[in-house]
């Protein structure tokens, strides 16, 4: 044990003394560990250096100034080389600093180099491991290098801090002066206007279960199992999102309800021969040839996009919600026409398997597998390959489940991503 590593676990031991516990035990020796040299020297772990080589100090100025000056609580996510916590520290108005462990073996590595005992000994400290809470904190600050190494107990608030600091690019593609949006818009208004409102479906279910299907590479394993269920005549509603109902189709199995949301899908995926019997619930950002070509029921609706905000003005129409996938207006349809218990099918937000989606090429829907460069916890709790905006996707289906503790979640596959706040179905997840 290192003279730095005894004074700073003392600290910890007094203040924290389960964190104390927790962290002696972290497998330091596990890392791969470097001393990186510049102007200054940093610290590699796995190929990552967790401050800046040339001027630590600098770097975590830089990083303090996108924190609001005025800011009384301040949440700092993962430790570094606790540059950033002294800096913060400095300001006279801070009333607390939560410092969140992203990576406990990194934490203990740190502890056992450098001394950290002045930002450690102030009573504004509060210091936990993130994966601890549910949720991230707001406002906060997350150190680069540690959401890369961040570990699987902290898997889930990476994720959630990733889509909360890639909020405003995300949104970028949704501005409603576009004119792309603006004609699309415009091409659907008379579809729209035409067209049932989607809260006429609300409260039909009367406690009759769903089952809401994506098309995530598990739902191959199901096909048959919902091709037979189809044709019962008491039996959970079947509402698809878009890109599933060809498979699904081609496989014998005809959903009630198709959701779709996307501008671009097209006939391909949504093709209008045999849809006589099939609700259409959609947004009007969807393809207007598309809509106008389905033979079944049409039900239009909003999100709470400002992109509709003119529409919704000329315009009377419920809302789903919508995460940025379409599986979360699937998953609020469901909920809000009364269903108590709703199971998701394919809804892997990942590539289990090695395949990105059921029924389609690799790439076919966007995504390449080789292009696969993050990972999730799949439902054993091993690492299986992701993209970015799946994991988004990911965490707002999650906070939308934790927002409906009334209706019964199910997972029919372990085999994609975990979803907090499911169960796995007892018959169908293997």
């Amino acid at each position: 044990m290192s003279e730095f590593f005894e004074r700073n676990l003392q600290i910890i031991q007094q203040r924290w003394p389960a964190l104390a516990g927790r962290l002696s035990m972290e497998d330091v020796a596990g890392l791969q560990t470097d001393l990186v040299e510049g102007l200054g020297s940093t610290l590699s772990v796995n190929g990552i250096q967790l401050s800046s080589r040339h001027d630590r100090l600098a770097e975590a100025d830089l990083q303090a100034a996108s924190v609001a000056p005025d800011a009384s609580i301040v949440h700092v996510y993962g430790t570094g080389l606790g540059d950033l916590q002294s800096r913060l520290l400095e300001r006279a108005g801070l009333e607390r600093l939560s410092v969140h462990i992203l990576n406990g073996a990194v934490f203990a590595l740190v502890l056992q180099v450098l001394d950290q005992s002045p930002w450690l000994s102030d009573p504004r400290v509060v210091l936990r491991y993130a994966g601890d809470l549910a949720e991230i904190q707001l406002p906060f600050f997350a150190l680069p290098a540690e959401l890369v190494l961040a570990d699987d107990y902290s898997a889930k608030i990476r994720d959630r801090l990733i889509s909360e600091i890639h909020l405003d690019f995300t949104n970028q593609a949704f501005d409603p002066r576009s004119p792309e949006i603006v004609e699309r818009l415009q091409s659907t208004l008379s579809l729209v206007q035409e067209d049932r409102d989607v809260s006429e479906l609300f409260g039909s279910l009367d406690g009759r279960e769903a089952f809401v299907i994506a098309t995530g590479p598990s739902l191959e394993r199901h096909f048959e199992k919902l091709r037979h269920l189809s044709n019962q005549t008491e039996r959970p509603l079947l509402i698809c999102v878009d890109t599933a109902y060809r498979p699904l189709i081609d496989h014998g199995v005809a959903p009630d309800i198709v959701v779709s949301i996307d501008q671009r899908i097209s006939a391909r995926h949504l093709p209008p021969e045999d849809t006589d019997g099939i609700a259409l619930v959609y947004l009007p950002m969807a393809d207007p040839l598309v809509i106008g070509a389905w033979r079944g029921a049409r039900y239009a609706g909003y999100s709470s996009s400002p992109v509709y905000r003119q529409m919704r003005a000329q315009l009377r129409r419920a809302e789903l919600h919508v995460g940025g996938s379409v599986i979360h207006p699937a998953v609020d349809l469901a909920v809000k026409m009364g269903a108590v218990q709703v199971t998701l099918f394919g809804a892997d937000f990942a590539f289990p398997h090695d395949k990105t989606h059921a029924g389609w090429g690799d790439g076919d829907l966007g995504p390449q597998l080789g292009a696969s460069r993050h990972w999730v916890l799949d439902g054993y709790g091993r690492r299986v390959k992701t993209q970015l905006n799946f994991r988004s996707y990911l965490c707002e289906l999650e906070r939308f489940i934790a927002g409906h503790p009334q209706v019964r979640f199910l997972n029919s596959s372990r085999d994609g991503a975990m979803i907090v706040g499911t169960d796995f179905h007892p018959e169908y997840a293997q």
